[in-house]
């Protein structure tokens, strides 16, 4: 129990550390948080319990597709910001996401990668 909680809170810590760099620099907290350190941390955290080293690699694979479609979001969130307000372009920005996400299967498909849940 005692792992779990400091795994928690060590995830946790990094995303309140974002949340407050950002406050005080945009483009130190933007580079921070476009880091792929929880990715980074949940390899540490699965090597450390032992996970097989085919999970492992295949976590950082498919943590490649599925980033993939979330990269446009982040080109129409700040563009519909003004224009819309925030629960607008988040809602937006959420459905390009989503959007995005389906070709991506379909364009991975074609290359032979499975990414939709079984």
């Amino acid at each position: 129990m005692g792992w779990i909680i400091f795994k928690y809170l060590t995830t946790a810590g990094l995303v309140v550390l974002i949340s407050e760099v950002a406050k005080r620099s945009d483009k130190l907290g933007a580079l921070i948080a476009a880091l792929p350190m929880v990715t980074v941390l949940t390899l540490i955290w699965l090597v450390i319990e032992k996970a097989p080293e085919e999970k492992i690699a295949n976590h950082a694979y498919f943590t490649f597709w599925y980033v993939l479609p979330t990269l446009p979001m982040f080109l129409a969130f700040p563009w519909l910001l003004p224009r819309t307000g925030f629960v607008l372009a988040l809602a937006s920005s959420a459905l390009l996401t989503a959007a995005c996400f389906l070709l991506v299967v379909k364009v991975a498909a074609g290359f032979g990668v499975q990414l939709w849940f079984k």
